[in-house]
């Protein structure tokens, strides 16, 4: 199998995990890893390393995701989404006394740069654990809370029913930003308890649904996405090599500088990357060699 990346369209009930596990029988590797991890109650963009591009992973600009939610204000749940334990719930005086403009007022004040406390079953380690095995343990945890970047929250529909007030909304935000908090906050913020009923992740960095694949699809017919050099340009700036730089960058030897900010990919004069890149002062050096010497 040649090294390249496969966005896979998770489905709901599945872990990333669980889906590396289908893909390495799917594209006959063990050599598959994933970045930017989805719920297993979220579906959407999840994107795979196969072969030699599991080394691009760490190094991908993910850092920017949007998503399509769906909130269900009227109650609050353990784990601040549907699949919780229901903690209190609002009667309909409560809901109905909510009106849509204050709905969009504290939306509008979790927008942008703010402090957002993870849920209690995040994957944030505290103290070297993971919270949310620390939660399955029976412990209480109470996370610090940490600046994070909602880019967009912009509600596209609201539904009232005799229990909830549900909303359709679409959320982009910078990694590390958990939505179903933002569900928790909106709902506690209007006295009614909230939580996130369902999330389907529609872009992660530069990868959007448009090249994701369902994993029946890929069973069908088990491709790569992205080849290497493809992947690379589309997820870095990129960088043009002579050839004896290209020999050069093969022996992860340093280039004078480009003068491209962040990690770049640096390119054969065949189109083939050598390389990622990143200038430090004068100079350019290697972070991952890609193409073996020769």
């Amino acid at each position: 199998m040649p090294p390249g990346l496969v966005v896979v369209d998770k489905p709901e009930g599945m872990t990333s995990h669980d889906v590396v596990a289908r893909v390495r029988r799917i594209m006959g590797t063990r050599k598959v890893g994933h970045a930017g991890t989805l719920d297993p109650m979220a579906t959407g963009v999840l994107v795979l390393g196969i072969e030699r591009a599991t080394k691009l992973l760490g190094h991908l600009a993910l850092d920017r995701k949007t998503y399509l939610a769906s909130i269900r204000l009227g109650a609050s749940t353990t784990t601040d989404d549907a699949e919780g334990e229901v903690l209190s719930t609002a009667d309909k005086a409560a809901l109905d006394a909510v009106p849509d403009d204050a709905v969009s007022a504290e939306v509008a004040k979790l927008t942008g740069d703010i402090l957002q406390v993870p849920s209690a079953v995040s994957a944030v380690k505290v103290d070297g654990k993971r919270a949310y095995a620390r939660v399955r343990a029976g412990e209480q945890v109470e996370l610090p809370p940490r600046p994070v970047t909602v880019y967009r929250f912009d509600v596209l529909g609201v539904r009232r029913t005799e229990d909830a007030i549900e909303l359709d909304a679409v959320v982009e935000c910078s990694s590390g930003t958990y939505v179903r908090a933002l569900a928790r906050d909106l709902g506690g913020a209007l006295g009614v308890g909230g939580h996130l009923a369902a999330l389907r992740r529609t872009t992660v960095g530069p990868f959007d649904l448009r090249a994701a694949r369902t994993l029946e699809q890929l069973e069908a017919k088990p491709e790569l996405s992205y080849d290497l050099d493809a992947a690379v340009a589309a997820a870095f700036p990129r960088r043009e090599l002579d050839q004896l730089e290209t020999v050069a960058v093969a022996h992860g030897k340093v280039l004078p500088a480009a003068g491209i900010g962040g990690v770049y990919g640096a390119f054969a004069p065949t189109g083939t990357v050598v390389a990622l890149m990143v200038d430090e002062g004068r100079t350019a050096k290697t972070r991952v060699v890609l193409a073996p010497a020769g």
